[in-house]
């Protein structure tokens, strides 16, 4: 594989530092080549229906495309780009077309079903037999045993589906960053953690303003929704998160008519495969049986769980009521609620124990504990090979940047 793109890298762990957009379409070009490759020597009359044969090299392919593009859609998801949207898009049909057509190829269903029936099936172990029992049965939900003249729309189903899902995922993601609240009056943060309010300000200097800055991403959001005083503030922000991409919003953000569409395809596919609707062909993957069985289990478990819950919400309002003077206790209330309740009954915060999950202080931690591996030099570990190897990578946590050892 091509090292110099960390898309095509399978030694470790992703190399997320070096990603950049124009890895994708290349990547995904080599690694469709190569399971298609694979395809074709699975079906050739010549390949034995035998596990080595023909089952490990087309499980390596397809596994090495879905890593690959797993952390493509990762990243669409949590660092999207105008640039990185443009390849995912660009790409997203040929990963869904290439997975619709191997659901529905019946010469590669046919070599399974042979394996299955023969001799040689006893002597796998119980992974390798559960992994062909599951192709044969993705086979079957795939399509493959479909008409010839359903076969063609059930895969542009599959490809349009794939497409929605995507626009859902952007509209969500667009809504969410293009919500910003800048508060120029320290008094309406007023128990705002002062960590989180660096951040906040840090933000707002980024932009180019003063004050501080709020999101609707979660590292800004739950804080204030914790922490914030202004009970105001906190049904904006509420009021905010639970609308996005809805029909209160931006009529091009709104995923109302998505889930119409989306729901609507589902139940045509589920029905061509000769199921009552989509939610028992989702169960065929599953362990509970029916539909039913599931809203039973459901049902049971509310019944058993509503007195608890009942008991801990009336406690709630009522110290809300006694000790905060909130009457009327609404959803935006709950996080600051809880955080008063547990601090006045225990003496315990979320905030004070964070502390003490700080990197420094965790890994400090790590040292007292083990204090054999990995060694300190310098305030810095030394890390063995093996361990450099599989954190050589930087991520986001929590809004912070975090990045690997020298």
């Amino acid at each position: 594989m091509n090292s110099s793109n960390p898309l095509l890298d399978f030694s470790g762990l992703p190399r997320f530092a070096e990603f950049k957009p124009e890895f994708v379409t290349p990547a995904v070009d080599q690694l469709l080549a190569d399971c298609r490759a694979a395809v074709e020597h699975a079906m050739d009359a010549a390949t034995p229906a035998e596990w080595e044969a023909f089952v490990s090299p087309l499980d390596d392919a397809n596994e090495k495309l879905g890593r690959a593009w797993g952390q493509v859609s990762h990243l669409h998801s949590v660092m999207d780009s105008p640039e990185l949207r443009e390849v995912y898009n660009a790409n997203l049909p040929k990963i869904t077309i290439y997975f619709a057509e191997l659901g529905q190829n019946e010469a590669l269903f046919g070599k399974f079903k042979a394996l299955a029936a023969g001799a040689g099936f006893a002597a796998l172990n119980a992974a390798q037999k559960k992994i062909v029992e599951n192709e044969l049965r993705d086979f079957r939900l795939g399509g493959a045993e479909l008409p010839a003249e359903q076969k063609a729309r059930f895969m542009a189903i599959q490809e349009e589906l794939s497409g929605l899902s995507a626009k859902f995922e952007e509209n969500l993601l667009d809504a969410t960053n293009e919500f910003a609240l800048y508060v120029d009056d320290a008094a309406e943060l007023a128990g705002v953690p002062d960590d989180e309010l660096a951040a906040m300000r840090q933000a707002a200097e980024s932009d180019g303003k003063p004050g501080w800055k709020i999101t609707l991403h979660m590292p800004s959001y739950l804080p204030v929704m914790q922490y914030a005083d202004n009970r105001a503030l906190r049904e904006t922000l509420y009021r905010a998160y639970v609308t996005r991409a809805s029909e209160f919003g931006k009529p091009e953000l709104d995923n109302t008519p998505l889930i119409a569409q989306i729901l609507k395809l589902r139940r045509e596919a589920a029905q061509m495969l000769g199921f009552k609707s989509y939610a028992e062909e989702s169960l065929a993957t599953k362990m509970a049986d029916t539909p039913a069985e599931v809203l039973k289990f459901l049902s049971d478990l509310g019944a058993r769980a509503r007195p608890y819950a009942e008991k801990d919400f009336a406690e709630l309002k009522a110290f809300a009521a006694s000790e905060l003077g909130i009457a009327d206790l609404q959803a935006w209330d709950n996080a600051y609620v809880s955080e008063k309740l547990r601090v006045a009954r225990y003496s315990f915060s979320d905030q004070e124990v964070k502390q003490y999950f700080q990197g420094t202080s965790v890994a400090s931690g790590r040292e007292v504990l083990h204090p054999d591996r990995p060694h300190r030099t310098k305030g810095r570990p030394v890390l063995s090979r093996p361990l450099r190897a599989r954190i050589q990578t930087r991520w986001r946590v929590d809004g912070r940047r975090h990045h690997p050892p020298p």
